[in-house]
């Protein structure tokens, strides 16, 4: 749990959006949405493998992109 420091003269807003920050840098907030939720071995599989493919054919449009032919 990322922790701070708040001088005398600061306010309490000024307080909690440094927490946020530290918070975001920690990557908490994604990390316990991850685990609210039990997800089962082979469903984490699947996910895993769709987000695998999705990035295999971004980088195939991407590197492809330039290579067509236009018969104009």
């Amino acid at each position: 749990m990322p922790s701070i420091i708040i001088k005398d003269t600061e306010h309490f807003d000024i307080g909690l959006r440094k927490f946020k920050r530290a918070c975001e840098k920690a990557a908490i907030i994604p990390d316990i949405r991850k685990k609210e939720f039990y997800e089962k071995p082979t469903e984490m599989r699947k996910r895993k493998m769709a987000a695998a493919k999705k990035r295999a054919r971004k980088t195939n449009r991407i590197n492809n992109f330039g290579r067509q032919r236009s018969y104009r």
